[in-house]
């Protein structure tokens, strides 16, 4: 069975081997729990916000049918100060294509919420209960377009957010192999019931 991984630096997984990539980690416990899947096909970089994803699977011509389909984005629009509405639009628009990548199946599409990059050392000096609010409001909007799609939603903000030690990569800003860990333990039922999904 096929996946498809859409995202941005914690999809492609900043700052960790390509084996610790949470995508990848899911991908080796489904195997582990009998099912036969492919390591992921990753569409994602760092620094990408939603439409410069859309805008990456468009010139990487990404097609066919996946057995699974999991989206996380929306980190680098609260970061960089996008408005929510332009959010709903253009991750509703993901969406769409993710669903579509998967056969038009929504419950073969997974969608995790965005970590809180507010408690890493890296934002250290800066206003961490906004980011958290804003965080949320993002995630808010992220899980209505999912509950509308009939997708699987997925939240990671309490793991970001229960901040351990390990669990921060070299640059203090992304999460190590450790909290990817957790994110794919947290992922493996959604992505279990999405393999099996008709």
């Amino acid at each position: 069975m096929s996946f498809l991984a859409l995202g941005d630096s914690y999809t492609i997984g900043e700052k960790v081997e390509p084996a610790e990539r949470w995508p990848v980690q899911l991908a080796r416990a489904l195997r582990a729990a009998g099912a036969v899947v492919d390591d992921p096909r990753i569409v994602a970089r760092t620094g990408w916000t939603t439409d410069e994803l859309a805008n990456a699977i468009a010139e990487q011509n990404v097609g066919g049918v996946f057995s699974l389909v999991s989206l996380l984005i929306g980190v680098n629009n609260q970061y960089r100060g996008r408005p929510v509405a332009e959010y709903r639009d253009q991750f509703r628009g993901l969406l769409d294509q993710a669903i579509g990548f998967a056969g038009s199946r929504a419950a073969r599409v997974i969608v995790l919420s965005i970590p809180d990059w507010g408690v890493m050392p890296f934002a250290e000096g800066r206003d961490r209960a906004r980011i958290a609010r804003e965080i949320d409001q993002f995630n808010t909007t992220a899980r209505d377009e999912v509950v509308r799609a009939r997708a699987a939603w997925v939240d990671i903000t309490p793991i970001s957010r229960a901040m351990r030690d390990g669990w921060a990569a070299s640059d203090g800003l992304h999460p190590s192999g450790a909290q990817y860990t957790e994110w794919a333990r947290a992922a493996q039922p959604a992505a279990t019931a999405a393999l099996q999904a008709r």
